[in-house]
């Protein structure tokens, strides 16, 4: 809820990746800056689509997307009481993105172990 929420939050809401799906009150959301990782998507599956349908808000009340911001297209935080709130619901881009940088921390540091996924794996049929 909107009063349970201290000044200079982050919030990553990644719960909500259907239209039945919700984590955070509407008002929580018209209140502050969200960053939607694609708006759209946003608007029509994740948190934010709750504050549109209950007509609190409306697509072009999403301040930024997030490559907006990666980009320097668009300030992130610009105060230290701000409340940002992330509606992540997922792109396939950004998850494979993220692999890879996991991956290659995994290499450089020496961690984890390799798995070879190109071999062929023949079922056997059951009759």
């Amino acid at each position: 809820m909107k009063e349970d929420i201290r000044p200079g939050t982050f919030i990553a809401a990644v719960g909500a990746d259907s239209e039945e799906k919700q984590e955070l009150d509407p008002q929580l959301l018209t209140a502050n800056k969200i960053v939607a990782d694609v708006a759209e998507q946003s608007a029509s599956i994740g948190e934010f689509h709750h504050a549109i349908e209950s007509g609190l808000a409306k697509i072009s009340d999403i301040y930024a997307e997030l490559g907006q911001i990666v980009a320097g297209i668009k300030e992130g935080r610009e105060s230290e009481d701000e409340i940002i709130i992330f509606d992540s619901t997922g792109t396939a881009l950004q998850d494979v993105a993220s692999a890879s940088i996991v991956y290659e921390k995994a290499v450089a540091k020496e961690i984890g172990f390799s798995m070879n996924f190109s071999n062929t794996v023949t079922k056997k049929r059951i009759s």
